[in-house]
Formats: C-alpha cells, structure tokens, sequence
C-alpha cells in the first residue's frame, strides 16, 4: 500500500514538474460527451407593430394570417386578399435547449423577420411552437419582441439605431418535452477537446488518472477525446466524479498559429512561432498625384472672340467684340511626387522567440498592413515554423 501512494506521489511531482505554465481546466477546454444544448425552430407572426409590418401582398404573411384567424373561428379566406394589416410581420423564431432541460424551463428566443417588415418594434410573438430536427415539439414561444435599436423617421429623413428586424423575447419559450438522456446510467463517458491536440489529450489522461485513478481509469482514444471509465463500486457517484473531474488543472499544448485578417489589418501570433534564419528588408513605394484646380475669372466686359458666345456688344471706336460677364476659364495644376523608404536589410536568427521577432520587425518600421506582407513572405520562403492562417 506504501509502495502504490508513493508511485502516486511521485507520477503528480513529475506531472508538475513537466507542466508548462499554460494549464486550463477541463471544463473550460472540453466538454462531457452527450452533455450539449439542442437547436430549435419555428415559424410564427408578430403582431402589434405599428405600421411597420409585412406587406400582405406576399403569400405567406397573407396566408398565415389566414390561417391564425381560422385557428381562432373567424374564416377569412375569400376577404383576405382585401385585407390590410401592416401591424404583422412573419418571423422565424429560434432557441437553444440547454441540456437536462425539464418540463417548465424557461429560455431565451430570437425572432427575425422573414418578410419586408421595417421594424419588429413593439410587437408581441404569438404562440410559436419550436421544432427539433427530428420534427417534434420540445418548446413553446411567446411574448412581447425587445429590440437592441430603434428606428424612426419621417417623409424625407430618418435615423436608425442598430437592427430592427432582429429581436429577442426574454424567458418567453417554455419547454414542453424534454430530450432523455441516459448519461447518469452509463459507466462509461468521453470528455471531448474543444481544440484536438494528441498532446493536450496525454496530458489529460494522465493527470485524471494520478489524481483519481482510485474512482476512474482513464485513457485518449484519440487527438480530441478521452474515455473515462467510472469504477463499478463508484457508479453511484457520478455526478460527483464529473463536477470533481472538471475543476482539474490540466497542461494545455498551444500549437504555433499565427492569424492575419487583412480587412482590419490585425495580426495575433501565438508564443510558440519560430522563425528560421531570414534576412529580411521592407521599404514603402509611395506615389503622390495632386491636382489643383485654377479659376481664371475675367473683369466685366472683358473682350473675347464673338464666336464664343451669343450677345457680343461690339465697340464702335475700336472695333472691339466684348460680351458682359467675360468667359471663366478653368485649368488644371498636376504635381507628381515620388517618395521610397530606405530601409536598412535585417536578418532574423534562426530559433527566435515571438518577442524578439516583434522587436525586430519593428526596428525596421512596419506597420500591421506592412507585417501581414512580411509574414507571408517569410512563410512562402519556408522560414516561418508555424501555420498561417488567414481570416
């Protein structure tokens, strides 16, 4: 007994010892196989709008419309077409049911709008029932509409705040049919990576199985799952086994990434980029065209030729043609400039950390937009020990 705590002991000092200082716990990197959150939908009308509705011309609003009110015992089929309701808009309604959800939770929906309604302001959801991709009813929604924007106008101006058509009605769906899961009952569950790695799952399998290899064994299945098997004389446990399993710190391998959005010109590199031995030089090109526009205004009666312009006086005394106003004349002044940055070629040495790569490039003066071009370049020459990624 001696014998198996000290092995114990001495796997959990090694275990520290060997931990990089990144560690995450397993509830915030994976999640319990099975334990997820379900999507649902439905299709359903907003009323109460004020003006701001769907146009009934289009076939679904009109015939939902119809269909609500011959739900309720009033038959509006033949008079629908001469009906106008710009106080409805069709909307779908969206959920998520989180798991072990029961009979009588509340949660959240979103309604969008399906048609031309210009805003879903002060309207009220009817009774919309949300739909799971096997087609039953697990939720029901309605509720008024809150928005996060408004919009109001006039005949010739308007002002608008963030989106309209989008709304959210707070704790408005009710779960009616729960989904059964069978997680409590099996001795046998995965823990799954969000972000697979072979040797964050190492990591995983073997800090679960030094600090509870008393109540579970553990092993990775493969580069995004672990399989936890719970021991037979601990299977009425497991809730605690869970909660107690994913508070764990756990070393968490970071792959060397470096991400690039070139819309915005951000660029975020993870601490395990390496660069190889690269010389690297960088100068901007910048051509400048400046054109400037010159008015030539004439004083009043300023003599011109008389075939540039209808209503010529001509002076008798001299013969002169003038017209009253004088010509404006309009001339363009084009400057060229051409300017390019001396920079000085800088070599990168080989195994360098992100700091110093940072430090480097910037001696030589480049910009987010320039350091996107560079790291790219620097890829293509086969120099940069890390993956590219561009958004």
């Amino acid at each position: 007994m001696r014998r198996t705590h000290l092995t114990v002991v001495i796997a959990i000092l090694i275990l520290a010892l060997a931990a990089p200082v990144q560690a995450a716990r397993i509830k915030d990197i994976a999640g319990i196989g099975g334990v997820r959150s379900n999507q649902l939908v439905g299709y359903g009308l907003t009323v109460g709008l004020m003006g701001t509705g769907d146009d009934v011309k289009n076939g679904y609003t009109r015939e939902t419309i119809a269909n609500m009110l011959s739900r309720q015992g009033l038959s509006m089929r033949d008079r629908i077409a001469n009906v106008k309701a710009k106080n409805t808009a069709a909307v779908m309604v969206t959920a998520n049911l989180p798991p072990f959800a029961k009979n009588g939770t509340r949660i959240d929906c979103t309604v969008s709008s399906l048609g031309d309604a210009t805003s879903l302001q002060g309207g009220t959801l009817i009774m919309t029932p949300l739909r799971g991709p096997d087609g039953e009813i697990y939720a029901v929604c309605q509720g008024p509409v809150l928005l996060g924007g408004f919009s109001a106008g006039g005949a010739n101006a308007a002002v608008t705040k963030n989106q309209t058509n989008v709304g959210i009605v707070v704790n408005g769906a009710l779960v009616e049919k729960e989904v059964v899961t069978d997680f409590a009952q099996s001795p046998t569950f995965t823990v799954n990576l969000y972000n697979p790695d072979f040797t964050t799952v190492r990591h995983m399998a073997a800090r679960l199985n030094a600090l509870m290899g008393a109540q579970i064994s553990a092993f990775p299945k493969d580069s995004g799952t672990v399989v936890v098997r719970v021991k037979e004389a601990y299977l009425p446990h497991i809730m605690e086994i869970v909660a107690e399993m994913e508070n764990v710190d756990i070393p968490v391998a970071i792959p060397a990434v470096v991400v690039m959005n070139e819309k915005t010109g951000t660029v975020v590199m993870g601490e395990n980029v390496r660069i190889s031995t690269v010389a690297v030089a960088h100068g901007n090109l910048s051509i400048t065209i400046k054109e400037n526009l010159q008015v030539s205004q004439p004083l009043p009666f300023a003599p011109r030729p008389p075939e540039q312009g209808a209503g010529a006086i001509r002076d008798e005394k001299s013969g002169t043609v003038v017209a009253p106003g004088g010509q404006t004349v309009v001339t363009k002044d084009t400057t060229v400039k051409v300017q390019e940055e001396k920079r000085q070629l800088m070599v990168l040495p080989q195994g360098v950390t992100i700091q110093e790569v940072v430090q480097s490039l910037n001696a030589i003066g480049v910009s987010p937009r320039d350091l996107i071009t560079i790291l790219q370049t620097i890829k293509a020459a086969g120099a940069l020990q890390a993956e590219l990624r561009v958004i």
